[in-house]
C-alpha cells in the first residue's frame, strides 16, 4: 500500500535531485493537492492507485521545472486565490506590496475612484484593489489571449465588478478620457534581454512576453508615464512595480515627465519593488 508519507519522501528526494530549490515545500504542496491531508501529520493515509499516478505524474513535471503553481492551477494573492496555467504570468508575494499601495490611494481618492490596472495578467491588483475598495470602479487592461482567459475567469469568481478589457498598453490611452483616473497602476514586462539569459528554469515556462521588455527593461515606464499621465487627475497616482536594479532609472522617468512626491517602497525581503508619483 503507497501512503501519503512515503509518498511525500519519495517525491522530496526526486525534486531535491532535480535541482528544485525548496523542495520539501513543493512537495508538500503536491501531495496535499492529491491527499488532501498534510503528510507529516497523517503519514499513514492512503494512497489509492489513482492518487498514486496522479501524484508521480506531477512530481514527474515539477521535475523538469515546470513551476508549481502552473502544475496546482491556482496560487494564493493576499487572501484570496487565483487561476493560474501557461499563458498567464504568475502571481508573486513580491507583488503584494504594489497592489496594497494601489488601494490606499484608490481609498485616498473617495466613493468611486476610477482605476486603471496595466498589464495585469491574472488580474490580480486589479482585483486586490476592487476587494480592498468598497465602490472603486477598476478597469484592467491586458493583451494577450491566454492571459485574458485567466484574467475573465479571476475577475467573475473574485471581484465581478472588475471590467476586463483586452487591448494593448501601446495605444489603448487613446481611449480615455483627459483627467478621468485617480489611480494607474502596473505591473509591466520589466526584465532585460541580458537577464533572461540567467533566470531560474522555472520561467522559461511563463510567457517571455509578461517578463521581457525593450529599452534595458524600461520601455513600458517611459511609454505608460508620458502617455497616460493626461489622463489623470490633478493629484492622481502612477504606481508602478519595479525590478530590484530600477529605482534609479524609474524615478528619472517619472520627473522627466513631471510627476510629484516621488517614492519607492520595499516588498517583504526589503527590495525596492513599488514606484509611486502623483500627478500635478
Amino acid at each position: 500500500m503507497v501512503t501519503l508519507g512515503g509518498a511525500y519522501r519519495e517525491i522530496r528526494a526526486k525534486l531535491r535531485a532535480a535541482g528544485v530549490e525548496d523542495a520539501a515545500y513543493d512537495a508538500l504542496c503536491l501531495c496535499m493537492a492529491v491527499g488532501e491531508t498534510d503528510p507529516r501529520v497523517f503519514p499513514e493515509t492512503p494512497l489509492s492507485p489513482d492518487g498514486a499516478a496522479r501524484l508521480e505524474a506531477m512530481c514527474a513535471d515539477r521535475a523538469r521545472r515546470r513551476p508549481l503553481q502552473y502544475i496546482l492551477g491556482e496560487w494564493d494573492f493576499l487572501d484570496f486565490t487565483l487561476r493560474v496555467g501557461e499563458g498567464v504570468l504568475i502571481p508573486r508575494d513580491d507583488t503584494e506590496v504594489t497592489a496594497l499601495t494601489a488601494s490606499r490611494l484608490t481609498r485616498r481618492a473617495g466613493p468611486g475612484a476610477s482605476v486603471l490596472d496595466l498589464c495585469a495578467g491574472t488580474g490580480a491588483i486589479a482585483i486586490a484593489v476592487a476587494r480592498l475598495v468598497r465602490g472603486a470602479r477598476v478597469t484592467a487592461v491586458e493583451k494577450y489571449d491566454g492571459a485574458m482567459r485567466y484574467l475573465r475567469e479571476n475577475a467573475a469568481a473574485l471581484a465581478p465588478q472588475v471590467r476586463a478589457v483586452q487591448a494593448d498598453v501601446f495605444g489603448f490611452e487613446k481611449t480615455l478620457a483627459p483627467a478621468s483616473l485617480d489611480v494607474i497602476v502596473s505591473n509591466p514586462p520589466y526584465v532585460t534581454a541580458a537577464e533572461m539569459e540567467h533566470l531560474a528554469p522555472e520561467l522559461a515556462f511563463e510567457p517571455r512576453t509578461a517578463l521581457e521588455a525593450p529599452d534595458e527593461g524600461l520601455a513600458f515606464y517611459r511609454h505608460i508615464a508620458r502617455a497616460y499621465r493626461f489622463a489623470l487627475k490633478a493629484g492622481g497616482a502612477l504606481v508602478f512595480e519595479i525590478g530590484d536594479t530600477q529605482e534609479e532609472a524609474v524615478r528619472g522617468i517619472l520627473a522627466e515627465n513631471g510627476y510629484r512626491g516621488l517614492d519607492v517602497l520595499p516588498d517583504a525581503e526589503e527590495r525596492p519593488r513599488c514606484a509611486v508619483g502623483f500627478a500635478p
